[in-house]
């Protein structure tokens, strides 16, 4: 396919965020606290990864693990702290108690973010009704992805899931960019790319080292080879 696919890395430091540029990623995932599965970065360590690298940066907006919003007014606070400080991507998302979009959390970030592009992340992967949650999410200002595995299991339960919704690009809340990632491997690429997916995340697969270890340029070229062939 001629059109470039999107990569995008979980970066934790400037450390990351240079070793993952240079290996060829087009977009950063910003995040703290892995072991609470990426949580909102300081506006200290994003704006020390913005001065070191110049492709775009989406940033996390989380406090706590799992799926409950917990303090909107703080995150709205975090949201309007980072934007001073130059951010003007952001990933978020957030379910209610039956599995649904809490609506209430995700319009007002939305509506802090003012305009800005955000990724709708892998709550997604634990909704009660996938198709309801991207009707529901379908008008919100600046919504132009979802990152998901398909499955909260991970791409290899999820692959047949993905290359449905891949089908229905363009339908009523079908529109937002489908962003892989999840148990993603180098041997899911051929069939989703196949089935039009043109972007693609990746956290632990760019630190063959482990979280412990920072990113790896040469794990990143690897992946973007892989992408461009």
């Amino acid at each position: 396919m001629s059109k470039r696919a999107v990569l995008e890395v979980i970066a934790l430091d400037a450390e990351d965020a240079v070793a993952a540029q240079a290996g060829g990623a087009d977009r950063l995932e910003l995040v703290t606290d892995m072991a609470a599965d990426g949580l909102t970065p300081s506006r200290e360590t994003f704006a020390g990864i913005r001065s070191c690298v110049d492709i775009p940066l989406r940033v996390m907006l989380r406090l706590a693990d799992g799926f409950a919003a917990g303090d909107v007014d703080e995150l709205v606070r975090r949201a309007h702290e980072l934007r001073g400080e130059g951010a003007d991507e952001f990933v978020l998302g957030f379910l209610d108690e039956s599995g649904g979009p809490d609506l209430a959390a995700v319009e007002t970030l939305a509506g802090a973010l003012d305009g800005c592009r955000w990724t709708f992340h892998r709550a997604i992967d634990r909704a009660a009704d996938r198709d309801a949650l991207r009707k529901q999410l379908a008008d919100l200002p600046g919504l132009d992805t979802y990152l998901t595995a398909g499955s909260a299991a991970g791409v290899d339960d999820g692959l047949p899931t993905l290359v449905a919704e891949a089908a229905r690009r363009g339908e009523p809340g079908y529109e937002p960019q489908l962003l892989i990632g999840g148990g993603l491997r180098l041997d899911h690429l051929p069939r989703l790319r196949e089935a039009g997916v043109d972007a693609f995340h990746i956290g632990g697969a760019a630190r063959p080292d482990g979280w412990s270890a920072p990113v790896s340029a040469a794990a990143v070229a690897q992946w973007r080879a892989a992408l461009d062939s």
